[in-house]
């Protein structure tokens, strides 16, 4: 069974720092950009970050630039999003998903069209 699988999520403060992971089972991610989303409460799915199939070429959205980071392991089978400087309007439930496209697309990374895989989401709530 082909399927990724979030962690990581939790309760952290204003200010402090999380690492989601995102693995896959059943096939291997060295073939596929990987994105994160993330959903609020009563808000539209947004996306964050997106990785390339190699690693070298990634791209976050204009709201963690700075303050997020993606990256992967192949070797494990693994991306990651590292979080720091969080703030309460960063809570949602964060999701990875996998696109058989090797590149994240310049014009439209975030169209969950394009994603083939998905997980079920891990929970981050940033509160004091």
């Amino acid at each position: 069974q082909l399927q990724l699988v979030e962690s990581g999520g939790g309760l952290v403060q204003p200010g402090g720092s999380l690492r989601l992971s995102c693995a896959a089972s059943g096939f291997t991610l060295d073939y596929y950009s990987i994105a994160w989303f993330r959903q609020a409460p009563g808000k539209e799915r947004e996306g964050v970050s997106c990785i390339s199939s190699s690693g070298g070429r990634a791209n976050s959205a204009d709201s963690v630039k700075g303050r997020f980071t993606i990256s992967r392991d192949n070797a494990k089978n693994i991306v990651y999003l590292q979080m720091n400087s969080l703030k309460p309007e960063d809570t949602a439930v964060y999701y990875c998903a996998a696109d058989r496209a090797r590149v994240c697309s310049p014009y439209t990374p975030y169209d969950a069209d394009r994603y083939d895989y998905w997980g079920q989401g891990t929970q981050v709530t940033v509160s004091s």
